[in-house]
């Protein structure tokens, strides 16, 4: 009988989590298509950046109060540097919201068709979040907001990954941006319960295992080197990352 309260329990808490999620993004999104109309819009996208940040910050802190998911972080202790790439593995669909709850100043990379959906374009449109179809472009785009004095957060791997897989082959899109914003590179290591908004497994399936353990930790930093090739910055993210995860380096 205490099992089953305790898995009501946290049935009730999960969903109601991702109800305050949607309803909190939506209002957030009505309030931003608002303000597309100022002429002079940009001005505030540091401080829609900072609203992004502590939303998702409350929402990571609800989810570890509430006891449906416990994020733990490590390395986190000192505040983290602006002007950097962080790169991570992409384990579950949470994995941006949980990381933008601690970068500074963060924008990420979002597909044309995410900047036109009126649900979720507003806020990224607002935030000055990077967007474009020709990868020349959204480099060149990306490098000069992290050389301005942004954070931007990549996945390399560009999708998630299943459960008990190797990463997929990195993209060197990141190397690229770090090239040209001659900015560090900052690899960040996420670990998850099995099962949490993984890939293959829809979002709203309850867990087998609750309360989820989600680790985050700050891992290695590669400092910006004049003349470096983006390949070799690329394979020693790559061998890294597969090394910390317990799988064989490609």
């Amino acid at each position: 009988m205490m099992l089953s309260a305790k898995r009501v329990y946290y049935a009730t808490t999960y969903y109601l989590s991702w109800l305050f999620f949607g309803l909190v993004g939506l209002g957030l999104n009505m309030v931003c298509a608002l303000l597309l109309v100022l002429p002079r819009r940009l001005s505030l996208a540091a401080c829609v950046r900072r609203v992004i940040r502590l939303l998702f910050d409350y929402w990571v802190k609800w989810l570890y109060a509430s006891g449906v998911v416990r994020v733990r972080w490590f390395g986190f202790e000192q505040p983290l540097e602006p002007g950097v790439v962080y790169v991570a593995n992409h384990p579950m669909l949470i994995d941006a919201p949980v990381l933008l709850a601690r970068l500074p100043n963060a924008v990420c990379i979002f597909k044309p068709s995410i900047m036109r959906n009126p649900v979720l374009g507003p806020a990224a449109i607002m935030a000055d979040y990077v967007s474009g179809r020709v990868g020349i472009d959204v480099i060149r785009d990306a490098a000069r907001r992290v050389a301005s004095g942004c954070s931007i957060l990549i996945f390399p791997e560009g999708t998630r990954t299943a459960p008990g897989v190797a990463p997929g082959d990195f993209k060197p899109g990141f190397a690229v941006i770090a090239a040209k914003a001659k900015a560090p590179v900052q690899l960040i290591l996420i670990r998850a319960t099995p099962e949490l908004t993984v890939r293959g497994r829809a979002w709203w399936k309850l867990p087998s295992v609750l309360p989820a353990q989600v680790e985050v930790v700050l891992d290695q930093r590669w400092e910006h080197v004049e003349g470096r090739h983006r390949s070799v910055l690329k394979a020693e993210v790559e061998k890294r990352l597969s090394e910390a995860l317990h799988f064989q380096a490609p």
